[in-house]
């Protein structure tokens, strides 16, 4: 695959390796990270995800996951939000979870956030709290597979928070969730996304 036609979503992506510095400011905390070229949103935070932010709440659980973590913001923010929480941020992208990891050192995070892919997460790991800007243009098909492999993870009374584009499914992706035996609100409508919130049993 040439690098063009690269997604963000590669597993060893192919083009040269550039770092990049992201400053995000996320429920009164500035997040002084690094990006890199061949992961999402290399030197921004991107849209989405700040949509995520700006309509949550600091969130109070004690353990998450960060599914699609990228270079780790939402990881690092959960974290930095939650003293004493424990997050574990994955991602398919190698250059992600390097990148991710070398953020949570950063930012001396990390014994508290634990960054890897998803084939090296224990079986038996549970979450109160999902949060996620999951990769929706992997195809309908691969995100339903996505969800259905993660969210059943969640801890019995807990939640998965997810943000996703209007005009890339959002709503059809909240009925087909609530189809699935997974309720889902709408938390928030804003610049073109849907914030969802899917509660566990």
């Amino acid at each position: 695959m040439s690098p063009v036609g690269e997604h963000y979503f590669s597993a060893d992506p192919s083009v040269p390796f550039r770092r990049q510095p992201v400053t995000a400011r996320v429920w009164g905390h500035e997040l002084r990270l690094v990006s890199g070229s061949g992961v999402f949103a290399q030197g921004r935070l991107d849209v989405g995800t700040a949509v995520l932010f700006r309509e949550t709440e600091p969130p109070t659980a004690r353990s998450y996951l960060d599914l699609g973590c990228g270079y780790g913001v939402i990881a690092l923010a959960l974290a930095t939000a939650v003293p004493g929480s424990v997050v574990r941020a994955v991602d398919v992208n190698e250059r992600a979870v390097r990148l991710a990891g070398e953020n949570a050192a950063s930012l001396r995070l990390g014994d508290r956030v634990r960054v890897s892919t998803p084939g090296e997460v224990p079986a038996d790991e549970t979450y109160e709290e999902i949060w996620s800007n999951p990769p929706v243009r992997i195809g309908k098909p691969a995100l339903h597979d996505l969800l259905l492999t993660w969210l059943p993870r969640v801890r019995p009374g807990g939640r998965a928070v997810l943000v996703v584009g209007r005009n890339l499914g959002a709503d059809s992706l909240q009925r087909w969730l609530d189809e699935q035996g997974h309720p889902t609100v709408r938390l928030a409508s804003a610049k073109g996304f849907r914030v969802l919130e899917v509660r566990a049993g």
